[in-house]
C-alpha cells in the first residue's frame, strides 16, 4: 500500500469556493463521464439533494458531479450552479430539448460559524466549477471545510476548528481516494496512537481534559434529561466523505463500499452517527479494473482515516476556534 497523488484518477476534477468572512463554502467534484455511485447515510440529520438517485432500485446509472457545502439545508441551492455549469457545456442526461446533469449534494451545518445569513448558493458553486482542476487538491479551511468544526456538544465556546482533508492510496494496481469534510459533534482521535487530536476543550480552552469529552458530556445530557437539539446545545453537525476508485463496481457494490467506509468515521470520531449528525459517505467508480470488494473496503477505510486526520492537521484557527496546532503544539 502506497500513497499516490489525489488526482491519480482519470476524469476527475475538483474545485473550491468560499466566503471567508461568512465562514462557509462549497467543494465541487466533476467527472468527465457518467460515473456509477453509491451512498450510505448514517447520521440522523442529513441535508441532501438527489441522493435518492443512488439507491440501487432507481434507474440512474450514474452521476456527473458531487457537491459538498456548508449552509445546512439552505446550502442545497448550490447544486443549481453546478447544473448550470454542466448544462452550458452539453453535459447531462439527454432529454431532447436539453441535457439534464445528474448532481448529488450534501451539506454540513456551519451556521454558528461566521455569518448564518450567508450560505453557499449557485453562484458560489459555479465559481468552484470554474476553479476546478486536476492538479492540486487544497485542504484545510477551504471550500466546504471553511466553516467546519468539531467538539460542539458543550457549545461553540469549547469547539475546535477543522476543515477538509484528502488522501489517495494504491495497492496491487487498484487506486482509491478519499475526501472528507470533518464537522462532527464528537471528539477526533488519531487511529494509530489513540491520541485525541481535536474536540471538546477543557474549561480554560487551552488543552484537553480527560474528564471532559464529547462522550461524557452526552452522558450528562442523558442524566439531566436535556435535549441535544435545545438552543443551549449545538444544533447540528455532519461529516461528509467521498471515496473514488478505479475499480469497476455497480451501485450495489459502491453502496457497500460507502457503508464499510463508515468504519473509518467510527475509528476516528467519538461519538459518531448521532441524531445531531448527518454523516454521509459517497462512493464513486471511475474505472474498469476488477477488484475484490472486501480488499477494496479495507483500502477505502485506510484512505478515509488518513483524510479525516488531515482535515484536523491541515486546518488553521479561525472564527475564534483554535486548531490542533494551538492545542497540541
Amino acid at each position: 500500500m502506497k500513497e499516490i497523488l489525489f488526482f491519480s484518477f482519470g476524469g476527475l476534477k475538483a474545485g473550491h469556493a468560499q466566503d471567508y468572512a461568512a465562514g462557509t463554502g462549497v467543494s465541487v467534484f466533476l467527472f468527465d463521464r457518467l460515473c456509477p455511485a453509491g451512498i450510505d447515510i448514517r447520521g440522523g440529520g442529513p441535508a441532501g439533494r438527489e441522493t435518492a438517485l443512488l439507491e440501487p432500485q432507481k434507474g440512474a446509472g450514474g452521476i456527473h458531479a458531487l457537491v459538498l457545502s456548508g449552509g445546512s439545508a439552505f446550502g442545497l441551492d448550490a447544486a443549481g450552479g453546478v447544473m448550470r455549469y454542466l448544462e452550458e457545456r452539453g453535459i447531462g442526461f439527454d432529454v431532447g430539448v436539453t441535457k439534464v446533469p445528474l448532481v448529488c449534494q450534501s451539506c454540513i451545518f456551519d451556521l454558528t460559524v461566521g455569518s448564518h445569513a450567508v450560505r453557499p448558493d449557485g453562484e458560489m458553486a459555479y465559481k468552484a466549477c470554474l476553479a476546478a482542476d486536476s492538479r492540486e487538491f487544497l485542504q484545510g479551511n477551504v471550500g466546504a471545510g471553511t466553516g467546519a468544526s468539531v467538539g460542539k456538544v458543550c457549545g461553540m465556546d469549547y469547539a475546535m476548528k477543522t476543515g477538509i482533508g484528502a488522501c489517495a492510496l494504491e495497492h496491487d494496481g487498484i487506486k482509491i481516494g478519499a475526501a472528507v469534510v470533518l464537522n462532527a459533534l464528537g471528539d477526533v482521535f488519531d487511529p494509530q496512537s489513540g491520541e485525541k487530536i481535536a474536540g471538546v476543550l477543557a474549561q480554560d480552552r487551552k488543552h484537553f481534559s480527560p474528564e471532559r469529552t464529547a462522550q461524557s458530556e452526552l452522558m450528562k445530557l442523558l442524566a439531566d434529561r436535556k435535549n441535544l437539539f435545545s438552543a443551549e446545545q449545538c444544533t447540528a453537525n455532519t461529516t461528509l466523505g467521498i471515496v473514488f476508485t478505479d475499480a469497476c463496481l455497480d451501485k450495489e457494490g459502491l453502496s457497500k463500499i460507502a457503508s464499510v467506509t463508515h468504519n473509518a468515521f467510527a475509528r476516528v470520531i467519538n461519538p459518531v452517527h448521532t441524531m445531531a449528525d448527518g454523516d454521509t459517505v459517497y462512493a464513486v467508480s471511475m474505472g474498469d479494473k476488477r477488484a475484490d470488494i472486501n480488499a477494496l473496503g479495507v483500502l477505502s477505510v485506510k484512505a478515509m482515516e488518513i483524510a479525516l486526520v488531515r482535515a484536523v492537521t491541515e486546518a488553521d484557527s479561525a472564527y475564534g476556534l483554535p486548531c490542533s496546532r494551538d492545542i497540541l503544539g
